[in-house]
């Protein structure tokens, strides 16, 4: 299997190099030259599989053997879900009898970002060993350099993934006083040697190209391939736990993912699922006030600010009924919620998507000139974007995405009443905001599903990273306690524990560079190169 740019050209990347570079040097993502198609035999062989199974069952279908064995790949999966607290690594609950929750929480920093980044950490350091020992005595060794801006839950995940592994150092930006304090202490008080912590964010730092390309970074994102891939064999798993769960003798079932996502990544693992043969219904695109995805699928246009209406600064144009009132905005147009994680301006993911329906109306009489013609209009729609702030894709292309796909918008008033409404009902379950963002979304749209649809829904954080949401949802019902109800063990302590971070005292890019020369220099002048989380 080979891997090519959405936006075209010659290049054809092994696997290992595809997660190695990350972002193509023309701009693109990296996708499979063609998505493979499911064993004849999967329904019957793969259902009693645990999730280490399937892992390797599904990564071996996009995973040259040439690249990794089958025996290699089993020890890195085997490492990389150890560290997961549940023995299914990705279980599935029933709250009603139509509804379910996939929980995505279950690893070291207690969020859906660990099932690829632990992965994808192991991945790094077994190609890096592996090109290193090649090497001849006294050839420089390579190194892989990680730099990431976060507000949240992707710095202690990648922090988690990239911990002590052999020839790889990790600098993560954070903004000093706006991440939750144990989104701050998950960072600050891992102090393995390769980890560093920089109390500020610059974003500039990345258009320097002279210090770029002098240690060649790579940014902490969700845009790598492997991290994808790995998100796609959970759709699996809970396909096979929801069909155990089923009465005995029940057919004739269709199954709803609904996501909430802001950078598309972990609904596009789903839409993968589904286009190698896993047999599911649409795909729910569950957004908050940041709803670029929800209005692209209401009227085609993918735009970081809404053309149809006219509202004040900071305030937020309700979508089919929903609305949040005046919110805070920052300097980049994100509105600020009580759902982080997805309050995004461009879903970085999104192009994938974006290429597969020009493929589908490219013109061509050949699979390589309609791949070609794809990535031609894929790149214009994203020069467009960058130009304009916004693109129109023709009603052909929206209406084909919409065959594979449902999007819905909730607002912060609403995601507080779900998290009470889901505590208080006769399964009592406590969601994050982020969780309440997809269940009151299964909830707004599940009166137009046929009868015979179930919906599961992606759990992707648990409620103790969101104390100041639940809490605040929750203040009102006698019988909620944060510490018995919410808080895990592992939280115990935790803001008590030694913290390592290095404190910029602004925003300055040439302060951060120091930060970044002065380690680099420590740790020695090995061969670098670029990398992607």
């Amino acid at each position: 299997m080979k891997y090519f740019s959405t936006r075209g050209g010659d290049e054809r990347l092994s696997f290992e190099e595809t997660v190695l570079t990350g972002l193509a040097p023309n701009g693109g993502l990296y996708i499979p030259e063609s998505i493979p198609s499911l064993p004849a035999d999967w329904k019957t062989k793969w259902s009693s599989y645990s999730f280490v199974d399937l892992s390797v069952a599904v990564l071996s279908l996009y995973i040259s053997q040439d690249e990794i064995s089958t025996a290699e790949l089993r020890s890195l999966v085997e490492k990389s879900y150890a560290t997961f607290r549940h023995p299914d690594v990705t279980p599935l609950k029933k709250l009603d009898d139509k509804t379910f929750v996939l929980e995505l929480f279950h690893g070291p920093t207690f969020a859906f970002k660990d099932v690829a980044l632990q992965l994808l950490g192991n991945l790094f350091e077994f190609f890096l060993l592996r090109r290193n020992a090649r090497k001849a005595p006294g050839e420089k060794q390579e190194k892989l350099t990680v730099v990431g801006a976060t507000s949240g839950d992707t710095g202690s995940a990648a922090i988690y993934g990239l911990r002590n592994k052999a020839n790889v150092s990790i600098f993560i930006l954070h903004p000093k006083g706006r991440v939750s304090p144990i989104q701050e202490a998950q960072m600050t008080t891992v102090t393995d040697d390769n980890v560093h912590n920089v109390a500020d964010i610059v974003k500039a730092l990345f258009a320097n190209k002279e210090f770029n390309a002098k240690h060649r970074l790579g940014a902490v994102n969700s845009i790598n391939w492997a991290r994808i891939l790995a998100q796609t064999v959970y759709y699996f798993l809970s396909y096979f736990n929801f069909q155990a769960q089923l009465p005995s003798g029940t057919t004739d079932v269709e199954l709803q993912y609904v996501v909430p996502t802001g950078n598309f990544g972990d609904i596009l693992a789903g839409y993968y699922a589904k286009r190698m043969g896993l047999p599911i219904g649409k795909l729910v695109v569950a957004t908050n006030a940041n709803d670029i995805l929800a209005r692209f699928w209401k009227s085609g246009k993918y735009e970081k600010v809404d053309s149809s209406v006219s509202h004040g600064e900071g305030a937020t144009a309700p979508v089919e009924g929903s609305s949040d009132g005046k919110q805070a905005t920052d300097a980049s147009g994100v509105k600020e919620t009580l759902s982080p994680a997805m309050d995004i301006l461009v879903s970085s993911n999104f192009e994938r998507l974006l290429w597969y329906l020009a493929f589908e109306h490219a013109e061509g009489s050949t699979d390589a000139e309609k791949k070609a013609a794809a990535s031609k209009t894929l790149d214009g729609w994203m020069s467009h974007m960058k130009s304009n702030g916004r693109v129109e894709v023709p009603i052909p292309v929206l209406e084909t995405a919409r065959k594979d796909f449902i999007a819905e918008r909730i607002s912060d008033d609403l995601t507080l009443q779900t998290i009470k409404s889901f505590f208080e009902g006769e399964t009592s379950y406590v969601a994050d905001p982020h969780t309440a963002v997809g269940l009151a979304t299964a909830r707004r749209i599940a009166p137009a599903n046929s009868p015979n649809v179930y919906q599961i829904v992606l759990s992707t954080a648990h409620p103790a990273k969101f104390s100041e949401a639940v809490s605040r949802a929750l203040e009102g019902s006698p019988s909620f306690n944060f510490d018995r109800d919410v808080l895990p063990k592992e939280f115990h302590g935790l803001l008590d524990k030694e913290k390592r971070v290095i404190d910029v005292e602004r925003a300055d890019i040439e302060l951060v560079k120091a930060v970044i020369e002065k380690v680099a220099e420590k740790e020695g002048a090995s061969k670098e190169i670029a990398g992607s989380v």
